[in-house]
């Protein structure tokens, strides 16, 4: 993969990454997600849970809706000709509540385009 291609997958995959956390300021999450990750995909979660696609669409349809969210200094990893990583600090606030993290979500390109594998948090701070 040539610098372009990094660049332009950079440029996707905020898109992307930005789509799921507006989906979660607006209560689409469960939705967003539902499409969004591969069968097998999970999320591993800063309170060291770890959720199936499924189990992220239930716990979604019910969560409360982030207020505000930023997503800050990212950067990618390319794991293959299909698969790349984003890295990046992410803020979001719910009323006085703040979260700051690092997360690193791996996309895999199928041919419908980026599916989220794997989403990773940790705490910042």
């Amino acid at each position: 993969m040539n610098e372009l291609d990094e660049k332009i997958d950079l440029k996707e995959l905020l898109a992307l990454e930005d789509a799921g956390w507006q989906s979660l300021c607006d209560g689409t999450g469960s939705a967003f997600y539902g499409k969004a990750m591969t069968p097998d995909g999970l999320m591993v979660l800063a309170n060291g849970s770890v959720m199936t696609r499924l189990e992220v669409i239930d716990a979604l349809s019910d969560a409360p809706s982030w207020d505000r969210f930023s997503i800050d200094d990212p950067t990618t990893v390319v794991l293959g000709k299909e698969a790349t990583a984003l890295v990046y600090t992410g803020t979001a606030r719910r009323g006085e509540l703040e979260f700051v993290g690092v997360m690193t979500s791996v996309y895999v390109r199928e041919h419908r385009g980026w599916k989220l594998a794997l989403y990773q948090q940790t705490p910042k701070g």
